[in-house]
């Protein structure tokens, strides 16, 4: 009775993330049936996506995280409590500019709303939460896997509520199996380039890349802090390998580079690549601040801020889970150097698509034209 079928629940689709980690589930060899969690507004979407990719054993559910049982029916979530072996909860709000009281009610009451299916559910085998390595807040020096509420203050209500989830789901995981996986700064696909938003260090990155100056901006302060980012592929690749491990049953694992570059080295190589020089000079936060407001670069600056934060920030994240569960595997960190190129091409692709659609908006309609830092309303 205990080896029929059961139900693998994601939450997140068709998130960036999420929607690597399905095409993964539906690649695999399983016999388990697999429902996506998907709010109502982007439920079609999501099908018309399945569809594409011919998964016919994937079923969206219509829900949302934060209401009462996900939002579901009384029928289906009795269905789940029943049958559910393995969750998977990447549903996040982390857009940093998002009203606060919404990234909460997401990321924390979200969570709650997962573990009263979890605590229900006889079956399951596995809660896999997915958190963030930024939990640690304004912490510098080595961060462990084990720590988080450790005193620190927090840059944002993104890195705040996740904290917060992470400590309801740290309390469940004496009723239930659970694992935390903590990814840093997560980038493209290591294989693409393909990213789905430009946010955080991006920027920076975008602007060395693309800025009409002849002479890339200096660095805001000295670089030296580890820039740790990690392909979306290998997250996934490294989620899967220990969500189905045993032994990582109440663990925390800091999903990292185990060997991360500095900052500063990172945009050198991007700058090199664009043909530029990093000036060895570094700048005040305030006067780089007032240079991205400039004309042609302002267009880059809504988070520039989290930038330079993230290139300043001296925190080193302790990965002795990772390694440890990973051990045999053969998933491996793909080191920047590896597949810089490819996140360099995909970023001037895409930002020579949205020039140009912008320019064919500006003669479709010279009065119409988008605000700098705006995208036309059709825009993706």
């Amino acid at each position: 009775m205990a080896d029929r079928p059961g139900t693998i629940l994601v939450t997140g689709y068709p998130g960036f993330i999420g929607r690597r980690l399905v095409q993964r589930l539906l690649t695999a060899e399983r016999r388990d049936r697999l429902v996506l969690l998907v709010e109502p507004h982007a439920a079609e979407a999501a099908r018309r996506e399945l569809a594409a990719l011919g998964a016919n054993s994937a079923e969206v559910w219509e829900g949302d995280v934060v209401r009462m049982h996900l939002g579901l029916s009384g029928t289906e979530f009795k269905a789940l409590v029943r049958d559910v072996v393995e969750v998977w909860h990447l549903a996040a709000l982390s857009h940093l500019d998002a009203e606060p009281g919404a990234i909460r009610r997401v990321n924390v009451e979200g969570t709650r709303g997962v573990l009263e299916l979890a605590r229900a559910a006889r079956r399951l085998r596995r809660l896999n939460h997915f958190s963030t390595a930024f939990v640690s807040g304004n912490r510098q020096g080595v961060i462990l896997e084990e720590e988080l509420e450790m005193g620190q203050r927090f840059r944002n209500s993104y890195e705040e509520s996740k904290a917060r989830a992470e400590v309801l789901v740290r309390r469940a995981m004496g009723e239930i199996p659970a694992t935390v996986f903590r990814p840093s700064i997560v980038v493209g696909d290591s294989q693409t380039g393909e990213i789905d938003r430009f946010e955080g260090p991006y920027y920076l990155a975008i602007l060395l890349v693309t800025s009409p100056l002849a002479v890339p901006l200096p660095l805001p302060g000295d670089g030296v802090a580890p820039l740790n980012v990690v392909p979306v592929d290998y997250v996934v690749a490294a989620a899967l390998a220990i969500g189905r491990n045993p032994e990582a049953v109440g663990a925390t694992v800091h999903v990292v580079d185990p060997a991360p570059f500095s900052a500063r080295r990172v945009y050198e190589m991007i700058a090199a690549r664009a043909n530029k020089r990093l000036p060895p000079v570094s700048l005040p936060h305030r006067m780089v601040e007032a240079v991205l407001g400039l004309p042609l670069l302002e267009r880059f600056s809504r988070q520039q801020r989290a930038a330079i934060e993230s290139v300043n920030h001296l925190a080193f994240y302790n990965p002795m889970n990772l390694l440890r569960l990973l051990e045999g595997t053969g998933v491996r960190c793909p080191p920047i150097t590896a597949y810089l190129d490819r996140l360099i091409d995909f970023v001037r692709k895409e930002f020579e698509k949205r020039r140009q659609h912008e320019s064919e908006a500006a003669v479709e309609d010279p009065l119409d034209a988008p605000v700098a830092g705006s995208s036309p309303s059709e825009a993706p």
